[in-house]
């Protein structure tokens, strides 16, 4: 139960420190002593009895990383019930479980908040009405096309190239073919969905709680994406000439 909490905690978004505080807190309610080492792609835990007659030990590989800080949140709150209520395991089974199962948001709706919120910063960037037009097309096929490429498996660096190509290019022809007096704008913020400020937050944050190999991980890999949003926005701009 303990490593489901804490794969289901790192793979989704939660910073190193997070998941040890979370793994500790719900096993010293119940009564027990825990060791728990952290790396970006597996959990070893060992759980002691509080007088050391006996213990476990046991190595869960972690899912692939994503965001989901509903679960995160719901999770926390779990932890403090625990020693508030003096849960079961059984109980916080059947927690976790309906955590798990609860329903992401419909996929029209996320594509048309994404694209809503392109649009909304090419405003901000100083675009006019045309260009936040632009944005949102960008913005919403961009996003379509790297859920539709993860949905097929593709390396998930990969699918951010195709997105960061697929949001450039829309945003960069209607000034190549000269329906847009520019598309500078546009250009610059069709894109901004793909930044990966989730890891690069947590990695600075596990840089900062001392969890170092998991921060330079994590680091690693937001300059990765990075790269790819750049490999994918230099490809469109040489086709459209910008």
């Amino acid at each position: 139960m303990l490593l489901d909490i804490g794969t289901l905690l790192m793979s989704n978004g939660a910073s190193t420190g997070r998941v040890r505080t979370t793994v500790n807190r719900i096993a010293e309610a119940l009564g027990y002593e825990v060791e728990l080492l952290i790396t970006s792609r597996s959990l070893m835990l060992t759980v002691t009895e509080e007088n050391g007659s006996d213990y476990t030990s046991s190595v869960r590989r972690t899912p692939p990383h994503g965001v989901n800080f509903k679960l995160v949140s719901g999770i926390s709150r779990l932890s403090w019930r625990v020693i508030e209520e003096n849960l079961t395991v059984e109980q916080i089974n059947e927690d976790i479980i309906r955590l798990t199962s609860l329903p992401h948001y419909p996929r029209l709706v996320v594509l048309l908040l994404v694209a809503l919120a392109g649009a909304s910063f090419c405003r901000l960037f100083g675009g006019d009405a045309i260009e936040m037009i632009i944005a949102f097309i960008a913005t919403f096929s961009g996003l379509f096309i790297r859920q539709e490429a993860i949905k097929m498996r593709f390396n998930p660096y990969l699918a951010i190239v195709f997105a960061s190509f697929t949001a450039t290019l829309l945003s960069g022809l209607p000034f190549k073919l000269g329906l847009s007096g520019t598309s500078e704008h546009a250009l610059a913020t069709s894109v901004l969905f793909l930044i990966p400020g989730v890891p690069l937050i947590n990695a600075l944050t596990d840089l900062i709680d001392g969890n170092t190999l998991n921060g330079i991980v994590r680091g690693v890999n937001g300059l990765i994406i990075s790269f790819a949003i750049a490999l994918g926005l230099m490809v469109a701009m040489k086709i459209c000439g910008i």
